[in-house]
């Protein structure tokens, strides 16, 4: 059986390649997909304490996990407002590349 300790080493793992996805790509899309692990790394944590997390009846406490369902629907329009911003840059500058979108101007 998993423990919580387990399920916090991967959350932590796939933080981590998340956040090298932030720090050390230079593609906006490869740094789009790394916020993304690290979003899912933070659910993945508060639906593994939440599992291990029991309450006075010894039952596990489920209002993380509900909390967890309003973050991936905030996500998913995160996602659609995230992409069509990178289509309108990639469509003005022709590059998708951090360096060559410095102003935020046309």
């Amino acid at each position: 059986m998993a423990t919580l300790a387990n399920y916090l080493i991967v959350s932590g793992l796939l933080f981590s390649v998340g956040l090298a996805g932030v720090l050390l790509r230079r593609n906006i899309l490869i740094i789009f997909m790394g916020l993304e692990l690290m979003l899912n790394a933070a659910n993945l944590s508060l639906v593994a304490f939440s599992r291990f997390n029991l309450g006075q009846d010894g039952f596990p406490d489920y209002n993380a996990q509900v909390f967890v369902f309003f973050v991936i629907t905030v996500a998913a329009a995160e996602v659609a407002v995230g992409l069509a911003i990178i289509v309108a840059l990639y469509r003005a500058r022709q590059t998708t590349h951090v360096e060559d979108l410095d102003t935020l101007k046309f």
